[in-house]
């Protein structure tokens, strides 16, 4: 027992040399993320997901500043989870987190809302390991848009930590939990 003990061990302390040597690569011009051991690099967005993510941020961000929420960020926002450091699409923290932060901070604690817009290399990630990572650290509520199907996917977490069923938004309004009281008009996101 002892022996599997110092392996587990050895193994974390070498994935967190690995984190270290992440954290002194990884520049403002580089979006990349640190997953299970692994530095993950990102190609540049295509214009489709760059439509949407603008059209989300002059939604989302003008509504929490007008009801002095928190802070919302957006796509080069280190994220720092257990094992993983996440670069969400769009994320946001509460106005109890957010005071805490600074000007010159450059890595973040977990997010209470994580928006992801799927492309190609990101799909199974965004549905699979995040999601998870996501449920299990607690982000409340999670997005994710495919701008293929123009289809927004929310989930809510559970007492379980575990998200519940997704409820498939291609049409009429989608209501923010987080953000109570936001109700955005699905189709003006793909617009």
């Amino acid at each position: 027992m002892r022996e599997l003990i110092d392996e587990l061990e050895t193994l974390w302390k070498d994935e967190q040399d690995k984190r270290l040597d992440f954290y002194n690569w990884v520049t403002p011009d580089i979006k990349a993320e640190f997953i299970a051991g692994e530095i993950v690099v990102h190609s540049p967005v295509v214009k489709k997901h760059n439509v949407i993510t603008k059209n989300l941020i002059k939604l989302l961000d003008g509504y929490v500043i007008e009801n002095d929420l928190g802070f919302l960020g957006v796509e080069k926002i280190m994220c720092r989870f257990h094992r993983n450091d996440y670069e969400p699409d769009i994320c946001f923290f509460n106005k109890e987190k957010s005071v805490q932060f600074t000007d010159d901070q450059t890595i973040f604690p977990i997010p209470d809302f994580v928006i992801e817009i799927l492309s190609e290399s990101t799909k199974d990630r965004d549905r699979g390991i995040k999601k998870l990572d996501y449920a299990l650290n607690g982000v409340s509520e999670y997005w994710i848009i495919d701008p293929d199907t123009e289809c927004v996917e929310q989930y809510f977490l559970g007492e379980d930590n575990e998200y519940r069923e997704a409820v498939m938004h291609y049409t009429g309004f989608l209501s923010c939990h987080v953000l109570d009281g936001l109700h955005i008009e699905v189709k003006s996101l793909f617009a």
